[in-house]
């Protein structure tokens, strides 16, 4: 049986020392604790990784590390590993099917090359029929500069090895509300937009991966659960809750602020990110207006 994904994703930033090199014992205790905070499981190497920064063999450590963590855990490793070549990507995947246990790849729509709507269709497809491991497909458009439509997505869909979608259009479009009406059965649409992760849980959305969620782990997860089990109310209060702390937190480019936000709590040793990313230039001011707890959010 194919992994079908739901619940809360957490995409793990990647801690660095002040020296600019990965901090791998950061990077494993977040790990841990987001898994121990609910947190359905982890994505490796995604955007709010910094992996277009990070060099081979760093890359190879913290699929190393989260594979570890999950497996202690017995949670699901997903790891990102989209580009915009089609073969390029076919060869990073098959790579990692060889590297662990991994449950299944993020895979982003081909970015700046921009090809027709059939084409990405047939980049997914060939990815799908050659791939070794399930793919979750990425339809990030303020990102790629290619916008996929929910026609698009639901033939893509219908191949067995395509299980998912992470969908981060920037709103609650109809092309969003038709993908979670017509989703085939064992194919998932998961929120990628933090601040708009409650009313798509509302409309049926299996899940979310959520940069912020390196944060509230246990928040977003509760706020899963609430709508899981139509508690509709208490649903509706937290996610109004969480709106602002995670606008805030993506108001930066992505993950300066996430970045400033742990360090100021302690959770990683250092803020630092690599060029072309710059710090959050005053992060103890930055974060002031951030709730440090769930009670703040809740209560």
């Amino acid at each position: 049986m194919l992994f079908r994904p739901a619940g809360i994703y957490v995409p793990l930033i990647t801690p660095f020392d002040d020296t600019g090199a990965l901090a791998a014992d950061d990077l494993r205790r977040l790990a841990h604790h987001v898994l121990d905070s609910g947190a359905a499981g982890i994505v490796a190497l995604g955007t709010t990784a910094e992996s277009a920064a990070l060099t081979s063999d760093e890359r190879c450590l913290v699929v190393e590390i989260c594979g570890q963590v999950c497996a202690e855990h017995d949670s699901p490793l997903i790891v990102g590993a989209g580009t915009n070549d089609t073969y390029g990507t076919q060869a990073i995947i098959q790579s990692l099917a060889g590297t662990g246990d991994i449950a299944a790849v993020l895979t982003v729509v081909p970015y700046y090359t921009r090809p027709s709507e059939d084409g990405v269709v047939a980049h997914f497809e060939h990815l799908a029929r050659h791939s070794p491991l399930p793919l979750i497909t990425y339809n990030v458009p303020y990102r790629t500069g290619q916008t996929l439509g929910s026609t698009a997505i639901l033939r893509i869909a219908q191949h067995p090895n395509i299980i998912g979608v992470k969908q981060s259009v920037g709103s609650v479009d109809t092309d969003t509300a038709q993908l979670i009406a017509r989703a085939p059965q064992g194919f998932s649409i998961l929120a990628g937009e933090d601040t708009l992760v409650s009313p798509l849980l509302a409309m049926g959305a299996h899940g979310a991966i959520l940069a912020t969620a390196n944060v509230y782990p246990g928040e977003f997860v509760e706020l899963h659960r609430l709508w899981r089990n139509g508690n509709i109310d208490d649903a509706r209060a937290l996610g109004s809750r969480l709106v602002t702390p995670a606008h805030a937190l993506m108001s930066t480019p992505n993950p300066t602020m996430i970045k400033a936000a742990l360090h100021a709590r302690g959770s990683i040793s250092s803020a630092a990110v690599r060029l072309p990313l710059l710090p959050v230039r005053e992060p103890s001011s930055a974060v002031d207006e951030i709730p440090n707890t769930a009670i703040e959010l809740v209560g």
